[in-house]
C-alpha cells in the first residue's frame, strides 16, 4: 500500500500576500492544511529598547513606524500615555483635531485593507478606487506635518501646530496643463477644514461603489463567507481585539467603553458582525469608515466655531513659540533644553489603549524620574491577531491561507516591533 504522508510547504517571506515579512510553514495533507507554524522576526528592529535609550519626545518617530498605515493612532497611544503619567490638561481643540485626524488615519487604514485584501483575493480594480481617496487625505497629513506619512505631529500637550488656513494646491507641469490643473484646484481653494468636510461629503459616495464592486459580488463571497470563522467566546480567548473581536459578534470598541480626549462627546455607531467569518469582517471594516466619516464630519463642525490654543502652555514640556524664541532669553533657553535634554517624568507608571484600526494598541510605560523612560511595552494588535492564524486556517485549503491573513489586516512593523 502507498504510503500517504503530509508536506511541509514555506509560505513567504517573499510571498506577495504576505503583508510584510511574514515566513509560514503550512503542513499540508494534499490541499488542506494541517498546521501553520507562523515565524516572525525577520524586520526585528527592537523599537521598545530603542525608546528607552531616547528623550520622550524624541521617541515619537518610532510609533510612526510601528504600523506604517495607521501613524497617528499609534502617535495617540504614545502621547496619551505621556499626558497620564505628567498629569497634562490638553486643549480641547487639540483634543478635537486629534480626534479628527485619527478617524482619518482609520479610513486610511481600512482603504488600504480593504484595497490590498481584494487584490490579494483576485480583484483589481477596488486597489485603484482606494489609492484615489488616500490620495486626499495624505495631502491633509501633508498640510499639516509637511510629511505624507511619517507625520510626528502629535505631541505631549497637544499637536504640533493649529490647522492651517490654506490648502497646498496643484501647479501646472509638463504632465498636467492650466485647464488640468485649475480642474484639479477646485476643493483646494478653502482651508484645510474646507477641504476635509468637502472629502466627507464625497466618501459615502466612493464607499458605496467599493460595496457595488464586492459586497455582492459572487466571487467575493465564495472566497470570504465561511472562511476563518471565529467564534464570540474564543475570539475573546485568544485576544483579539477591533474588527476581529466585534466581526464575531462582540461589541467592544473602546472609543465607546473607555473614552479618551474627547470620544465622549461625539455620535457614533460600533458596527458588529454576526458569523465571525471574514465576510462579516469586511462588513465591519467597511461600516466601520462610514462612522469615522460622521466623526470627522462633527469635529469640523466643533472647530469651525471654536479657535482656542493647540498647545499646553507650559513650555517645560513644550516649546515655545519660534517667534518668541528669537527675541526672549528665557524662550531660548526652555527651546534648549527641551529639544536637547527633554522633560523628566516624576517615578510612575501608566498603560493606556486606544482604539487603532487594527485593534487595541496599548503603551504601557516606566519612568524612574528621567529624561528617557525606563521601560516600554507596546500592545501591538497585529502580534495577537498572529497568534490566532493557526487555529483560523486549520481545516482551510492552501488558497484560504491569503484570505484569513488578509482579514487579520497585519502589518509587520508593529509584529515584530
Amino acid at each position: 500500500m502507498a504510503e500517504i504522508r503530509n508536506y511541509t510547504l514555506n509560505f513567504g517571506p517573499q510571498h506577495p500576500s504576505a503583508h510584510g515579512v511574514l515566513r509560514l510553514v503550512l503542513d499540508m495533507d494534499g490541499e488542506v492544511i494541517d498546521r501553520a507554524d507562523p515565524h516572525i522576526g525577520l524586520l526585528h528592529r527592537g523599537t521598545e529598547k530603542l525608546m528607552e535609550t531616547k528623550p520622550y519626545i524624541q521617541s515619537l518617530g518610532y510609533m510612526d513606524r510601528l504600523d506604517y498605515v495607521s501613524i497617528l493612532c499609534n502617535e495617540h497611544a504614545y502621547v496619551l500615555t505621556i499626558e497620564k503619567m505628567l498629569g497634562l490638561e490638553v486643549p480641547l481643540r487639540a483634543q478635537y483635531i486629534r480626534v479628527m485626524f485619527a478617524e482619518m488615519t482609520r479610513v486610511l487604514n481600512h482603504l488600504l485593507w480593504v484595497g490590498a485584501h481584494a487584490l490579494d483575493i483576485g480583484a483589481m480594480t477596488i486597489f485603484l478606487y482606494a489609492f484615489r481617496e488616500r490620495e486626499d487625505l495624505l495631502d491633509c497629513y501633508e498640510a499639516v506635518a509637511g510629511a505624507r506619512m511619517h507625520a510626528a505631529y502629535f505631541r505631549p500637550g497637544g499637536v504640533y501646530r493649529d490647522l492651517p488656513e490654506v490648502m497646498p494646491q496643484y501647479e501646472t507641469s509638463k504632465w498636467h496643463n492650466e485647464k488640468e490643473v485649475a480642474k484639479m484646484n477646485e476643493n483646494r481653494q478653502g482651508s484645510l477644514l474646507d477641504f476635509i468636510e468637502d472629502f466627507t461629503n464625497r466618501f459615502p459616495t466612493h464607499l458605496d461603489e467599493y460595496e457595488t464592486l464586492l459586497t455582492d459580488n459572487r466571487i467575493w463571497k465564495q472566497r470570504t463567507v465561511g472562511i476563518g470563522v471565529v467564534d464570540p467566546d474564543r475570539a475573546k480567548a485568544l485576544g483579539f481585539t477591533g474588527a476581529m473581536l466585534r466581526g464575531s459578534g462582540v461589541e467592544w470598541d473602546l472609543r465607546k467603553k473607555q473614552p479618551y480626549d474627547v470620544y465622549d462627546r461625539l455620535d457614533f455607531d460600533i458596527p458588529v458582525g454576526v458569523t465571525g467569518d471574514s465576510y462579516d469582517r469586511y462588513l465591519v471594516r467597511m461600516e466601520e469608515m462610514r462612522q469615522s466619516n460622521r466623526i470627522i464630519k462633527q469635529c469640523i463642525e466643533w472647530l469651525r466655531s471654536n479657535p482656542g490654543p493647540v498647545m499646553v502652555d507650559n513650555h517645560k514640556v513644550t516649546p515655545p513659540k519660534r517667534t518668541e524664541m528669537k527675541g526672549d532669553m528665557e524662550s531660548l533657553i526652555h527651546h534648549f533644553k527641551l529639544f536637547t535634554e527633554g522633560f523628566c517624568i516624576p517615578e510612575s507608571e501608566a498603560y493606556v489603549a486606544v482604539e487603532h484600526p487594527k485593534g487595541e494598541l496599548g503603551v504601557y510605560m516606566v519612568s524612574d524620574g528621567a529624561n528617557k523612560p525606563y521601560r516600554v511595552k507596546i500592545r501591538a494588535p497585529g502580534f495577537v491577531h498572529m497568534a490566532g492564524l493557526d487555529e483560523m486556517v486549520r481545516g482551510h485549503m492552501l488558497a484560504d491561507v491569503v484570505t484569513i491573513l488578509g482579514t487579520l489586516d497585519i502589518v509587520f512593523g508593529e509584529v515584530d516591533r
